[in-house]
């Protein structure tokens, strides 16, 4: 590879470092080509992309656009799963590959919004729930309290308006 070939990989890698808003690297070793078109495949269904990078390129692209903490990740044979989406749906989609398809892609860690991950926690980040879900939670959460509120201070008005009502009918019998 020709160094103006380099710079352009380095280049093209530093837009899609920037871009992103989780990086997720993995190990590659002991796939075959079909492995790798599968995870491919399924990734870019789900607005993913994965690539296999050479580790100077990387480190360069990386340092180039302020993500110096991807560097330690980059080590050995280095695939990169990149996602421009929610970060919560990529770490879903990228466990979920790995459940389903039973490809042997190992996990090194990622980043996102300039936080190392390991593993462990982009697993666990796969099994929270969609950011909607969460909004909708804390909607919830917050207009619980709200509302009983409301009941507690039209309960004495439900009071006086039931006495009114009983008064009325007792009148009526007459």
């Amino acid at each position: 590879m020709s160094r103006e070939e380099k710079q352009k990989v380095v280049g093209g890698l530093g837009e899609k470092f920037s871009r992103s808003t989780l990086i997720v690297t993995t190990d590659y070793r002991g796939l075959n080509a079909a492995n790798m078109l599968e995870i491919r495949r399924w990734l870019r269904e789900r607005g993913m992309e994965f690539r296999v990078v050479k580790n100077t390129l990387a480190h360069l692209a990386a340092q180039k656009v302020g993500k110096q903490d991807l560097m330690p990740l980059v080590d050995g044979p280095t695939a990169l799963a990149l996602s421009y989406g929610d970060v919560v749906q990529a770490a879903k989609a990228i466990v979920e590959c790995i459940r389903v398809t039973k490809i042997p892609l190992v996990l090194k860690g990622g980043i996102t919004d300039g936080r190392v991950l390991n593993a462990g926690e982009l697993s666990a980040l796969a099994f929270l729930p969609p950011r909607e879900v969460v909004l909708g939670q804390v909607l919830r959460a917050m207009a619980s309290p709200l509302s009983q509120l409301v009941a507690v201070l039209n309960a004495p008005l439900y009071g006086f308006m039931a006495v009114l009502q009983a008064r009325m009918q007792q009148l009526g019998d007459k």
